[in-house]
């Protein structure tokens, strides 16, 4: 099987200092992959090479015939703390928005405004539709950011830190929600959770500098120290959670 997309040898960073050396990492159909690491490890660096937005240094990113035209769009859902909020746009347009770069937007405007109306339904947000972005709490923003990932019809979709700002309520039906996506489309979930992602994703990639995929959802502290990843598992009866540590 053909990979959605093949990272090789990647480095990748800012003003010529590198983030992440000597990544390698091939995304499949239906992958679910949670990244964790440090603040400052590389994570967001990793989404913005895969989405186009910094150019390796060395090393290539390779996407099936399929996501390289456009055919099959990336959704992607960036970290809200990002988003200018004085920024004038409704939350409708902000969804509508997640379709302009696409080449096969051939949408009547009748059934664009039904499937945008959906995914806020959905959502629990439709209410909300006309009201300013910067009206909103964070965890409506998330929702609308989601819709916006989601309009497109992704074949493949990115998540920085879905689960920052949200209430514990929205939290629960957003990985549901994505469980039920991972049937049709693959997904790269970034988090400092691992206590909670890893009873929903299938593998887990440890970004600190550089890349350790690990082939399951199920890691132990000694996993995490031989890759140089500064969390620490700790669980209470059945319910795990996560700290990170101090890391330099």
């Amino acid at each position: 099987m053909k990979p959605l997309i093949k990272i090789e040898n990647l480095t990748v960073g800012y003003d010529r200092i590198p983030v992440l050396e000597n990544v390698n990492l091939e995304i499949f159909e239906k992958d679910f992959i949670g990244v964790i690491g440090p603040n400052g490890g590389g994570k967001t660096t990793l989404l913005k090479a895969i989405l186009g937005l910094l150019k390796p240094t060395r090393g290539k990113i390779t996407f099936r015939e399929d996501i390289d035209n456009r055919k099959k769009p990336i959704g992607y859902l960036p970290q809200v703390r990002h988003i200018d909020k004085k920024f004038p746009i409704t939350v409708y347009d902000v969804v509508r928005s997640g379709l302009l770069m696409e080449r096969r937007n051939n949408l009547p405007a009748a059934a664009l405004k039904t499937k945008i109306e959906q995914l806020l339904s959905e959502t629990g947000i439709l209410n909300i539709r006309n009201k300013a972005i910067g009206e909103l709490s964070g965890g409506q923003m998330q929702r609308v950011f989601l819709c916006r990932a989601l309009i497109s019809n992704p074949k493949i979709l990115i998540l920085d830190e879905p689960d920052t700002f949200v209430d514990n309520r929205f939290e629960g039906e957003l990985y549901s929600r994505l469980s039920r996506l991972n049937n049709d489309i693959a997904i790269i979930l970034v988090s400092h959770d691992l206590g909670t992602i890893s009873s929903y994703v299938k593998t887990i990639a440890c970004v600190n500098g550089d890349l350790h995929y690990h082939r399951s959802h199920i890691i132990t502290q000694e996993q995490l120290d031989g890759y140089n990843c500064p969390i620490q598992i700790i669980s209470h009866g059945d319910i795990p959670h996560t700290i990170l540590k101090h890391h330099h």
